[in-house]
């Protein structure tokens, strides 16, 4: 006779409420408090304010928690600009100071790169520009519901596939942000509403592009519709019907490029530009500033994208070489190249993960190499630039823990940790960028 042995029901583990007062915030402008020897994140909560907190996941050695009641207030907190501040996902520090988010961005950064090399990480620089209306691309979710016949167009809730109906955004360059209105009162007049995907906005030199993602066709009548807001509003229109097919432009009221270092760089709807115009000018500076650039230096550009440092990199040296995986970006840069006159500029498509030493540009010595990966990192490519031997290397992360881990690399082939700086690419954010300057000699303060 079988016996059937029910298993004991799991009764879920109660979340506990605590006060605790914090006494620092992590990158991501979350307070840090402590109890009984456990270290717990808490979101909206700054350094000195005490609050009654919901452990939502608590573990051996840190909690996490939310704000049940704040108890007091840090005399520095401010007031949101954003009217859909803990509402929408996109923007979880409003109500730090920016001074103290970048003071915090700084010496988390600082904390990674000598925890990971064992050597004091030194001054970290601070490289900033406006803290509101700085971005000039944005991606805005839509959603049609058919109980209400209406068409909802803006961004994803915090922790959450439900969207927030977004009409302003202060941090959108102040052209992309007029636009938020006008343009979901005519994509909500058009039939194939229920059949639209995203709306995707940047803003050029001459004016904003924007790419419609439709999941059927669109009517006559719609592309009237269309038309007419694009020519109002000196916006060019681009279509893309699924996400296998490139945008097609149907309404050009202009050509897609920005400006940087004093060029022209045109770019697709599909193509990477840095979000943060300004301070991609700032940055771009600072690189060629560190790497010291004569005619007779031969430079590599590892990850170059489109040549956003490629580019401003071959008007100082005497050669450049500009390496990409993106093959569509590949092309790109070599437009950019020619319309821009520079015919010390080559561009090659690889895979940077794979082994380079095959490749016709890999053996060629370089007196400078310059990289901006993805969040990844470079870890493969790390032992190839430490075989080239620059006499400068210019690091460019967009992720601080997989920088840290590839400056070990360099660390132990020789290279000093030279300068180090944050940059504030995205304030109001978590998101830490940086660069770091790796030379074969010390720093003068060592």
């Amino acid at each position: 006779m079988a016996q059937f042995y029910s298993q004991p029901r799991q009764t879920p583990r109660q979340s506990r409420t605590v006060t605790v007062t914090a006494d620092s915030l992590d990158a991501l402008g979350q307070g840090i408090a402590r109890l009984q020897g456990k270290t717990i994140f808490i979101p909206d909560l700054m350094p000195e304010e005490s609050a009654q907190v919901r452990l939502t996941d608590e573990k051996r050695h840190y909690a996490k928690g939310v704000v049940v009641k704040r108890l007091s207030d840090n005399p520095a907190r401010r007031k949101p600009l954003c009217r859909y501040a803990g509402q929408c996902g996109g923007c979880q520090q409003q109500h730090i100071p920016v001074a103290m988010q970048r003071d915090t961005k700084a010496a988390y950064l600082a904390y990674l790169l000598t925890r990971e090399t064992g050597t004091e990480c030194g001054p970290v620089t601070v490289l900033a520009g406006e803290e509101y209306g700085y971005r000039r691309r944005a991606r805005l979710a839509l959603m049609y519901s058919p109980k209400t016949q209406q068409l909802t167009m803006g961004f994803r809730q915090a922790q959450s596939k439900s969207l927030v109906a977004v009409k302003h955004c202060p941090v959108l360059v102040p052209r992309l942000d007029a636009l938020l209105s006008p343009l979901s009162a005519c994509l909500s007049s058009l039939s194939a509403a229920p059949k639209l995907g995203h709306a995707e906005l940047a803003d050029t030199q001459d004016g904003p592009l924007l790419v419609l993602r439709h999941l059927a066709p669109l009517g006559e009548a719609d592309m009237s519709v269309l038309t007419a807001f694009c020519e109002t509003h000196n916006v060019t229109l681009y279509l893309q019907g699924s996400h296998d097919e490139p945008p097609v432009a149907v309404c050009a009221q202009h050509t897609a490029y920005y400006s940087v270092a004093g060029l022209k760089l045109q770019f697709s709807p599909q193509d990477f530009i840095q979000v943060n115009g300004e301070l991609n000018e700032i940055m771009v500076a600072q690189a060629l500033n560190w790497l010291e650039l004569t005619k007779r230096d031969r430079v590599l550009d590892l990850f170059c994208g489109m040549g956003n440092f490629t580019l401003p990199v071959a008007q100082r040296a005497g050669e450049v070489v500009g390496v990409e995986g993106v093959e569509a970006l590949v092309r790109t840069a070599q437009e950019n190249a020619r319309c821009n006159n520079l015919a010390n500029a080559t561009f090659y498509h690889a895979d940077l993960s794979q082994d380079m030493t095959r490749e016709p540009w890999a053996a060629c010595g370089f007196s400078k190499i310059l990289l901006d990966p993805a969040r990844a990192g470079a870890a493969e490519m790390m032992p190839h630039i430490v075989a080239l031997c620059p006499e400068r290397i210019v690091y460019v992360s967009c992720n601080p823990t997989t920088l840290a881990r590839d400056s070990q690399v360099l660390h132990d082939a020789g290279y000093y940790r030279n300068a180090v700086c944050m940059l504030d690419m995205f304030p109001q954010t978590g998101h830490l960028e940086s660069m770091v300057l790796f030379t074969k000699t010390p720093p003068v303060s060592q």
